[in-house]
């Protein structure tokens, strides 16, 4: 092929685009209105303002976060590594009050009340569960009316929840003994004995929660498509069946949500302990919670700094349980 052909082919396939083409300099038509790659971002103004209001909205509220939640924390930490009581005269101590708490002998039994306490609540979930698919079913001017019962509990004050379940349980003439001895049971004495008084606030705790959980769960139920259903039905699949193939997958995330808040909130029970069986009650040397021991150190004996190693235990349990739950999560939650 001669020179003159070579060039022709050349400029056909440049112009059909089935070639390279004829190479072009930085000054060429091609790389015109080109700008260099940098690797870098570009924002322009209007961005930069759009971040700014963003910041300024939410500013106020990291702030409260910081003075409310971060600075209590850094600065118990802090206390828990000193000798401080009421009127001040901080002294550091390093660790000695971490020692003094893991060799109280409280300790133990404070530990299983808390966890039994806890894990009551989470056997409260199942329950919370039924009720919300009851809830589903009711509709027109009763299902409002149904909703605003079981969700009574959560907004009631705690004092007042625990003067009427002291009444209710009360050994010599309480409603729940005066039930059982109906069907010749003879009940026993739930809020002065130390075997009894842990179950006996288990089922206030779920009592209390049991609202909240049915909202959760209830909405959780809402958002599963009828059509699973449906196609199930069409395959001979029974409500048993629906129930733990789609049913409990879908709604899988909301348990979590919930299990997570209750364990949190287990852990920290202590207004019940206080409330419902009092500084005089024989059991009550048998029924503190680790939340409880807290509340002595820090507002009976005045150890200010013992009680901030507590909290800062307490603090690093929650959070480790918390990760771990999130990292299970992977293996029973499904989203979508």
């Amino acid at each position: 092929m001669s020179a003159t052909e070579s060039t022709s082919v050349a400029a056909g396939r440049a112009a059909t685009g089935t070639g390279p083409g004829p190479e072009r300099g930085p000054g060429s038509a091609g790389s015109a209105g080109r700008r260099p790659v940098t690797g870098r971002p570009r924002f322009s103004k209007a961005h930069m303002k759009e971040w700014a209001w963003g910041y300024a909205m939410i500013g106020p509220l990291f702030l409260g976060l910081a003075i409310f939640y971060l600075w209590p924390i850094v600065q118990s930490a802090y206390f828990s590594f000193t000798s401080w009581g009421v009127f001040g005269g901080q002294q550091w101590v390093g660790f000695k009050n971490y020692s003094s708490f893991m060799s109280d002998p409280q300790l133990p039994r404070a530990v299983w009340n808390t966890v039994k306490y806890s894990l009551i609540i989470l056997a409260g979930i199942p329950l919370s569960i039924v009720f919300a698919a009851l809830m589903n079913q009711v509709s027109g001017k009763y299902a409002s009316l149904y909703r605003v019962l079981y969700f009574i509990p959560v907004v009631t004050m705690p004092a007042a929840v625990a003067m009427i379940w002291r009444w209710l349980y009360n050994g010599d003439y309480g409603l729940i003994n005066y039930l059982l001895s109906l069907i010749g049971i003879h009940g026993p004495h739930w809020v002065s004995d130390d075997r009894y008084t842990v179950w006996a606030m288990g089922l206030v705790g779920i009592w209390s929660s049991l609202g909240y959980n049915m909202i959760i769960f209830a909405a959780g139920l809402k958002n599963i498509p009828r059509q699973y259903y449906e196609a199930s039905s069409l395959e001979g699949a029974g409500r048993i069946r629906q129930f733990f193939s789609i049913t409990l997958p879908l709604l899988s995330p909301s348990i979590f949500f919930v299990s997570v808040l209750s364990v949190i909130s287990g852990l920290q029970m202590f207004d019940m302990v206080l409330l419902m069986l009092g500084k005089s009650n024989p059991a009550l040397a048998g029924s503190k919670t680790i939340a409880y021991l807290f509340y002595e150190d820090a507002f009976v004996t005045g150890n200010q700094g013992l009680a901030a190693a507590i909290a800062v235990v307490l603090t690093l349990v929650l959070l480790l349980l918390t990760a771990l739950q999130f990292r299970l999560q992977k293996r029973w939650v499904h989203y979508g």
